[in-house]
């Protein structure tokens, strides 16, 4: 009967112990990203970022205590998930191949097979107390599971912070944000002041796609859809013909009803070149591809650059990547890239011109 029992205390120790990880996994992504993304605005903004990790530990904590209650709500919250998380990918125009179901298993398919391994430990524990098996006395023996599902989050968080939290309690903000000459490294711009050439937020909370920017001189002039691009992209060549940039007046706070052919937006290279810590330049360069740069110290989210107290963390450049994408660059380094045609509260821009 004993191997028998221990058989039986299979299913939930795998279901625990993965539900334990990915929990674990939520709050590293949740607390990193509070302090990459979400360290500009107030407390609630901040706060907002924890609700993965948050429900996960709710989910593993409600799955170890009512297994079958817990398995319901993760097959049910599971299988909606997917659903939601295919159709994006699928609109994005991701090919629905085995690759992509691997990629995706562990953030969509592995919480539908957790469910069912809470569901069947809910079978086996109910037997158990059927056959009158006692629970052990001792106490640390008796709420391990509770321990290790609260404990372990916990000490990620406490990592991730103790690693986080110097860098953004020192972030420079001088508070400036006017027209700002930068000494780059190998290039000398001035970047633009508040106003439609920097950040411009649209009336829906967000800030302009690449194709947005791209297209503002194409008639009608403006943020509105332009005729003969519901379907099409704006290339680079559109860009510098039409970029919202042209129109900006030479104190760059207006947009005026003609180009001025003042301001431009700035290339890869140069936002990368432009990146500063402390005051000092980071010292990167970019090769031409994706990820971290070289730099030569790391870059932060810092004026006269960036406006730490605003929520973008990515600038637009004018380089495409391909027929749908154009490169962005992070305030820490990174170069990537994204459809023309997405726009995210997190996704802003700043125009340039010559001294």
């Amino acid at each position: 009967m004993n191997s028998l029992i221990d058989k039986r205390r299979i299913p939930g120790s795998i279901a625990l112990a993965l539900m334990i990880l990915v929990t674990v996994f939520w709050t590293y992504w949740s607390v990193g990203e509070m302090y990459f993304e979400g360290w500009w605005g107030g407390w609630l903004m901040r706060l907002a970022y924890l609700i993965p990790a948050g429900a996960f530990l709710i989910l593993t904590l409600a799955a170890f205590t009512w297994p079958r209650l817990g398995g319901w709500l993760l097959i049910i919250l599971g299988g909606a998930f997917t659903v939601w998380f295919w159709n994006i990918q699928l609109s994005r125009g991701v090919e629905l191949n085995f690759r992509f179901l691997l990629v995706a298993f562990p953030i969509t398919g592995l919480v539908v097979l957790l469910g069912a391994l809470f569901l069947l430990e809910g079978r086996y524990r109910r037997q158990r107390r059927i056959e009158g098996q006692a629970r052990s006395q001792n106490w640390f023996r008796r709420n391990m599971g509770y321990l290790l599902a609260i404990g372990l989050p916990l000490l990620t968080a406490g990592v991730v912070s103790a690693v986080n939290l110097p860098i953004v309690l020192t972030r420079v903000d001088d508070g400036n944000r006017g027209e700002r000459l930068l000494a780059a490294y190998g290039a000398v711009l001035v970047w633009a002041p508040s106003g439609p050439g920097w950040n411009w937020q649209q009336p829906w909370g967000g800030y302009p796609a690449w194709d947005r920017i791209a297209l503002y001189g194409v008639l009608p002039v403006g943020m509105e859809d332009k005729p003969g691009y519901e379907e099409a992209h704006a290339t680079s060549v559109t860009l510098e013909s039409y970029g919202l940039c042209r129109y900006l007046s030479e104190d760059g706070t207006t947009l005026m009803e003609e180009p001025q052919d003042v301001w431009r937006m700035p290339s890869t290279d140069e936002i990368a070149r432009s990146l500063m810590l402390h005051n000092q330049n980071a010292g990167c360069t970019w090769d031409g591809t994706t990820g971290r740069m070289r730099c030569e110290r790391m870059p932060d989210k810092e004026t006269p650059l960036w406006a730490p107290d605003e929520p973008p963390v990515y600038y637009w450049s004018a380089d495409e990547y391909d027929a749908e994408e154009a490169y962005y660059v992070s305030y820490n380094g990174s170069v990537s890239h994204q459809p023309k045609n997405f726009g995210n509260p997190r996704h802003g821009y700043r125009c340039v011109r010559e001294p």
